[in-house]
């Protein structure tokens, strides 16, 4: 499925609040996928009535968050979303073409998350807020931005 370029200086860039509701959604996704993951290899320990700990293998630990990392750059590279930025009819477009960025510049962006998610996605937020078109630092960095999806 190729997505139909979207014209950089005409996509609407003040989508904050729809990135912020993505991430909740790409948050319980993951959630719900280390639930079963720890149901299918580990076990699930109560911890008092509305929490619980996952005793998990290194092992499944380690491809989880090889899969989170495959998850956004495969999803936003090659589809310009996630399943949260589905949700929130929100893509990622490279930000000279308008075209789907790819996997190089969603790597990028990918790998950048690990300082915009710090604090709970604070400094991404923050960033965000005080840039040019709504941008992050991944996205700075990738030549990206997130726009509303063309319909």
């Amino acid at each position: 499925m190729t997505a139909t370029p979207t014209h950089p200086q005409t996509a609407t860039t003040h989508v904050t609040g729809r990135r912020v509701v993505a991430t909740v959604v790409d948050g319980l996704v993951f959630g719900l996928a280390y639930v079963a993951l720890a149901v299918a290899v580990g076990t699930i320990v109560p911890t008092g009535p509305w929490s619980w700990r996952a005793d998990v293998p290194v092992a499944a630990n380690v491809a989880y968050g090889v899969a989170i990392v495959g998850y956004y750059v495969l999803m936003e590279g090659m589809l310009g979303q996630t399943v949260g930025k589905m949700v929130c009819d929100i893509r990622v477009i490279d930000a000279r073409t308008g075209a789907l960025p790819g996997l190089g510049p969603a790597g990028l962006r990918t790998l950048l998350r690990l300082v915009d998610g710090l604090f709970n996605y604070l400094v991404a937020f923050l960033v965000v807020l005080s840039s040019d078109n709504r941008r992050r630092l991944g996205d700075m960095a990738a030549g990206t931005l997130v726009v509303r999806a063309a319909r």
